[in-house]
This record gives structure tokens, C-alpha cells and sequence, in this order.
């Protein structure tokens, strides 16, 4: 065995895990988790609904929906109570907890890339798309075959 499968996997759980804990100790201090800066990212890109927010995050509308109704309580959003599937929009505060993630996942993606080139960075962001693509295919298909 080449160990593929191995280094391919141990990997991608790793820069996951990385990930969520960079986001947790960055949202600490906010009360908030990991969840909730993705919600605010894409809250601040454009108004956006909770469905859409379940697609962007890959999370489930359970996980979404406990984090908007915290979102919300602490001021960070506002959308209509009861509104089925309606425009979350960000508040004054939440523009500023959009501003502080957009900064610190900045400095994160360069400390990450620190060692890339522009062009080995275009290779790996075309590979890892379509890395994810063909899992996505494959798992359709085993879905689709039963197995």
C-alpha cells in the first residue's frame, strides 16, 4: 500500500481541526463557537437565508438555527421572527464581529500559505476543489447504487 489513503485522510482532519480550533479561540472572547463565524461571513458577503447558510456551511438546519437564534440574542443579526426562510442581516455589532473575522481569517490564510507560491497556491485551491468534486460524485454514486 502507498499509504494514500492515509496521508490523504489523517491530513484533511487535521487542517479541519485546526481550523475549528482557530475559529473557537477567535470567537471565545464573544461568546460564540466555531459555527457561528462562518454564519457571520456570509451574513457580511450578502444577506443570505438559513438554507442558504446549511449549503455554504455544509452544517445541518438543526446546527444553523441554534446559531442564528444565538447570533441574534447577542445582536450580531436580525431577521423577521416566525419568517420562514428569511434574509439574515447583520447588525451594526454584527458588521464589527464581520470586520474583526475577515481580519483574523486573513492573517490566518497568509500564515497558512506563508510558504506558497501565487502559482503552487492556484495548484492546490484547483486541486482541493477537485478533490472534493469527485468525492462528492463518489458518494453520490454509492448513494445512488446502494453501496
Amino acid at each position: 500500500m502507498d499509504g494514500r489513503f492515509e496521508n490523504f485522510t489523517v491530513t484533511i482532519l487535521k487542517l479541519g481541526k485546526l481550523v475549528q480550533k482557530i475559529k473557537l479561540f477567535e470567537m471565545e472572547s464573544y461568546g460564540l463557537k466555531a459555527i457561528h463565524v462562518m454564519c457571520i461571513y456570509f451574513a457580511g458577503l450578502s444577506p443570505v437565508t438559513a438554507v442558504e447558510l446549511c449549503r455554504l456551511t455544509s452544517e445541518d438546519k438543526a446546527a444553523i438555527s441554534r446559531a442564528l437564534s444565538l447570533l441574534k440574542e447577542k445582536g450580531y443579526i436580525t431577521y423577521p421572527a416566525g419568517a420562514y426562510n428569511a434574509e439574515i442581516r447583520l447588525t451594526d455589532e454584527g458588521k464589527k464581529l464581520c470586520g474583526f473575522i475577515n481580519v483574523r481569517a486573513a492573517a490566518a490564510v497568509s500564515a497558512a500559505g506563508k510558504d506558497l507560491t501565487e502559482p503552487e497556491r492556484i495548484i492546490l485551491y484547483k486541486s482541493l476543489y477537485s478533490i472534493a468534486s469527485n468525492l462528492e460524485t463518489y458518494y453520490e454514486g454509492l448513494i445512488k447504487n446502494g453501496r
